[in-house]
């Protein structure tokens, strides 16, 4: 178990910005879209041995080749005002079967790029992912912040879109972070190093579609151009927004009359407070995602059988 470095970079005020894959892969395709946009060079990468089970076993000439593991990669790319490390990771080390990063091994994944991020005397750690919300997809995703310290409230607050996850209406200034997104803030922290997570926004009834929910990844890629000074520029991701927010209406129109009225409501819902429409319950919530459920199972056996 080691961390294998190819190159040594030579970085001048730099930060390092994580992402892996989760709930809508909001966190991994906004890193992983900057990384490409600023054509980011591979220097180095974490062995997969310790922490992931072989993906696949490789044959070639009828014979056992090569085993196929999640790839756990750096990255660098220079801008005007910071050098950005990026370190993509193509699956997060489970326990069982949790779904979200935890245990000794995610704790040493974590703190392994924590070192790689001392050892190049980063000045922030930025992870980013998925935050779960009572909001209806036609709507604009915020993104909710957390920072490991303090003195870091008052940045986040003067970026666009941005609301810190403890001032989210009815949290009660409480709020968490599963898998390694909030791992690597609490190894940070742990080391003295700045950290923030950064999370788009996704309708609570779409947190399991079994594809990605672009339109948040695009609001973190706005936080993060603000935080770093650049400017993105994402005719690509509009494409794929685009082709998704035209999937998600599909299944959204297959929903019975009576969940979509639901639904519906939470157009109401605004940043702060809430519409005059009644709250939506948790008796609603759960109805609505057991819906939802069913949806998606029902479409899953009819394209088995197509």
């Amino acid at each position: 178990m080691s961390v294998r470095i190819y190159k040594e970079p030579g970085l001048e005020r730099p930060v390092l910005i994580a992402g892996w894959p989760g709930i809508g892969n909001i966190g991994l395709l906004a890193v992983d879209t900057m990384r490409r946009l600023l054509g980011a060079e591979e220097f180095g990468e974490i062995e997969p041995w310790e922490f992931f089970y072989p993906r696949r076993a490789l044959i070639r000439n009828g014979e056992l080749a090569d085993l196929e593991f999640p790839s756990n990669r750096f990255y660098f790319a220079r801008t005007a005002r910071y050098d950005i490390v990026f370190f993509i990771g193509e699956e997060q080390p489970t326990v069982g079967r949790a779904n979200y990063a935890e245990g000794r091994k995610a704790y040493e994944l974590a703190s392994m790029v924590m070192d790689v991020a001392e050892d190049l005397n980063c000045r922030r750690v930025y992870t980013s992912g998925a935050a779960v919300a009572a909001v209806h997809h036609t709507s604009r995703p915020r993104v909710w912040a957390v920072p490991n310290h303090p003195s870091l409230i008052d940045e986040l607050k003067g970026y666009p879109n941005t609301v810190l996850m403890s001032d989210i209406e009815e949290r009660g200034g409480q709020g968490s972070i599963t898998g390694l997104n909030g791992l690597l803030l609490g190894v940070a922290q742990e080391r003295g190093t700045e950290a923030v997570c950064l999370m788009g926004e996704i309708p609570s009834y779409l947190h399991e579609i079994p594809f990605p929910y672009p339109k948040a990844s695009r609001s973190v890629l706005e936080v993060f151009g603000a935080a770093l000074g650049v400017t993105f520029e994402l005719g690509g991701l509009e494409a794929v927004i685009d082709r998704t927010e035209r999937e998600i209406e599909r299944l959204y129109q297959a929903f019975p009359a009576e969940v979509k009225e639901q639904l519906d409501r939470l157009k109401d819902i605004v940043p702060g407070g809430r519409g005059d429409s009644r709250p939506i319950t948790e008796e609603d919530k759960k109805r609505i995602l057991d819906e939802v459920d069913r949806l998606f199972k029902r479409q899953s056996k009819g394209e088995e059988g197509a």
